[in-house]
């Protein structure tokens, strides 16, 4: 999240806000439009009350689902490092291949994609290093005991690599469709007209205007906060970024050259082939 433009933001809308009330102040009678002001009150309770169980439920799942994806990212770079090692078991003619597609795999994961989930452009797009690996995998005959064993433990690797992928792309899909956009931009928008017929010149503008600020605040920085869980990727401070694979990819280089393995992989930096 930008933390800059978050606060001018709030900033932007809060000035508005009481200003806004300071002008309705002006002409507002004393006591405010309100006759009944215990009335009004509990009348304002309700929507408040009503705005914040809603927007609450709404951020614990953005929090749920940013979790999710952060948690899928690691678990997908956990996997990734992992077949590596169970590819060296499997037939000499295919261990090589494997190894340098899941590198490439792995960049693949830190370059174009980061890029597109970042975009909000990725969509129902697959990496192109899982085909070729499962292209691979389909041709090796197991016929040892550890080429069987290596074998199962490499599909069962790659099907809990899928679904923490799964659970990391989900991340960038949004949370938050577009019906309850509008009705929390409805309420917030109902409360602040609302706070207005508060508006009373009998008491200073300072405490009018913290009055209004206040709220007006306290609603935008939790719809900010819930515009950054539903769009968890990109720059800012707290985005994800994928650094647990990019972490993989250092390991994978420091294990090729503590065993000796010459491996190239069929691709650039960024996973392109």
């Amino acid at each position: 999240m930008n933390l800059v433009w978050s606060a001018l933001v709030v900033a932007a809308v809060a000035s508005l806000a009481v200003a806004a009330m300071l002008m309705v102040r002006r002409s507002a009678p004393e006591g405010s439009y309100f006759t009944d002001g215990d009335r009004a009150s509990g009348v304002f309770g309700a929507l408040a009350t009503g705005f914040s169980l809603l927007l609450g439920f709404i951020i614990f799942l953005g929090f749920s689902s940013y979790d999710e994806s952060r948690v899928g990212a690691e678990n997908e770079a956990t996997l990734t490092l992992q077949q590596v090692s169970t590819a060296q078991l499997l037939p000499s003619d295919v261990s090589g291949e494997l190894t340098g597609e899941l590198v490439c795999y792995a960049r693949t994961v830190v370059g174009p994609e980061a890029q597109a989930m970042s975009d909000g452009t990725l969509g129902d797009a697959i990496n192109p290093w899982g085909v070729e690996m499962f292209k691979t995998i389909s041709s090796v005959q197991p016929k040892t005991d550890t080429e069987q064993s290596a074998y199962d433990r490499w599909m069962d690797q790659t099907s809990q690599r899928e679904q923490s992928r799964l659970a990391r792309v989900h991340g960038a899909e949004g949370i938050v469709p577009a019906p309850l956009w509008f009705a929390l931009f409805l309420l917030a928008g109902v409360i602040t007209v609302y706070m207005l017929f508060f508006a009373d010149p009998a008491e200073g503008a300072v405490t009018q205007g913290v009055l209004m600020g206040s709220v007006t605040l306290m609603m935008s920085v939790l719809i900010l906060l819930l515009v950054f869980f539903n769009h968890p990727y990109g720059d800012g401070v707290g985005r994800l970024h994928p650094t647990a694979m990019e972490r993989t990819l250092r390991l994978i280089e420091a294990e090729k050259s503590a065993v000796g393995l010459d491996i190239a992989p069929p691709c650039d930096d960024h996973g392109v082939n």
